[in-house]
């Protein structure tokens, strides 16, 4: 089973994420900042990344980085696309707020079947 781990700060989004990710029968642990989010990505593996961008203690960038340099693909998550760099956002698929639920798992079915240089 896929574990994923899900950094988005607003708990509504962050709650409705993780229940249509178990119910495909992924694992999840989610965190609200960055930090929490560096410190389970550092004691676990984790195939997969979906992070929001805009974070209280930072940017979703700054861990999808850190994943794609071991090896995890990343989904960076936001309604802010527009507020960066186009050239920084190409590295990563991205996933547009308000996000629609089958958008979501296929965006992840995909990326979990590509893997992080596809």
């Amino acid at each position: 089973m896929p574990r994923i781990l899900l950094l988005e700060d607003e708990e509504s989004v962050r709650a409705l994420m993780e229940h249509l990710l178990l119910g495909e029968r992924y694992q999840v642990d989610v965190a609200g900042t960055l930090a929490e989010a560096r410190t389970l990505f550092q004691r676990h593996h984790y195939d997969l990344i979906l992070a929001d961008l805009m974070l209280p203690d930072g940017t979703g960038m700054v861990l999808a980085h850190q994943a794609q340099r071991s090896g995890t693909p990343a989904i960076i998550v936001t309604a802010y696309a527009a507020r960066f760099p186009k050239d920084d956002l190409a590295h990563f698929a991205l996933l547009l707020k308000p996000v629609r639920p089958t958008e979501l798992l296929r965006a992840v079915a995909e990326a979990l079947n590509r893997g992080p240089d596809a």
